[in-house]
């Protein structure tokens, strides 16, 4: 717990003054992204330590921590991306306003990160914490969905449709856990596999070329829509 606290606390620091970077030579830019990436590597095999010494009678808290560390992950290459496209811009820039959004979202995963280890030996809130780290995991895939930047790649509206399944199994656990109020069953509901996909299935196929405007327009609400009651269930536990 203690190496991953202070590992944190390093990376948080990298961040800083990779941002403050933005403006400097590229030179000094390169060497403030290598260091976040040398940083965000140790963070990880020391989670991978922390999570392999909870044993194996306890997956679901293993992988909330993964989890976690993934996030942060995620959250620093953004970062990096958004400082190289901010560099040299004035402040008004809309790559820079990006850089702090990015900036932003990076201190937040960093805190979830480090909430979750303190929960991890807290029994009476293990499953709260992993459910609130989710919560917040799908907020920023939801915000992803809802920029206007088209996917990576377009599928097919059959590929949609079996990635919805997932959102109903999901749903299950979500009102068991509700209904049994059980740490063990909150942490079972803590799964952002099932939304983060549908939200990527929805938004490929909503581009896909024989999907016309109108259509795409109307996948890409419902896909929001079902986002927003699938987080308002998880919000309902939470304060259950």
């Amino acid at each position: 717990r203690e190496g991953i606290l202070k590992t944190a606390k390093a990376l948080v620091e990298d961040t800083k003054v990779l941002v403050q970077n933005a403006t400097a030579s590229q030179e000094k830019l390169a060497q403030a992204a290598q260091s976040s990436v040398s940083t965000i590597t140790r963070l990880a095999e020391v989670v991978k330590l922390g999570a392999a010494s909870l044993g194996s009678e306890d997956p679901e808290t293993q992988v909330v921590l993964i989890n976690a560390v993934k996030d942060v992950a995620k959250a620093l290459g953004d970062l990096i991306g958004a400082t190289k496209a901010a560099a040299g811009k004035a402040g008004d820039d809309p790559a820079v306003y990006q850089l702090k959004n990015s900036a932003k979202v990076m201190v937040t995963n960093v805190t979830s990160l480090l909430k979750t280890v303190k929960a991890v030996e807290d029994e009476a809130t293990k499953g709260t914490r992993a459910l609130e780290a989710t919560i917040e995991h799908i907020r920023q895939e939801l915000a992803v969905f809802s920029s206007p930047v088209p996917p990576a790649k377009v599928s097919t509206p059959e590929d949609f449709i079996r990635m919805t399944k997932g959102i109903t199994m999901a749903t299950a656990k979500a009102v068991a856990a509700g209904n049994s109020c059980r740490q063990e069953d909150v942490i079972a509901t803590a799964t952002r596999r099932a939304i983060a996909d549908m939200l990527r299935a929805c938004k490929e196929a909503a581009y896909h070329p024989e999907v016309s405007g109108d259509v795409r327009q109307r996948a890409l609400r419902f896909g929001k829509e079902c986002a927003d009651g699938y987080l308002e269930l998880l919000e309902h536990v939470l304060v259950v």
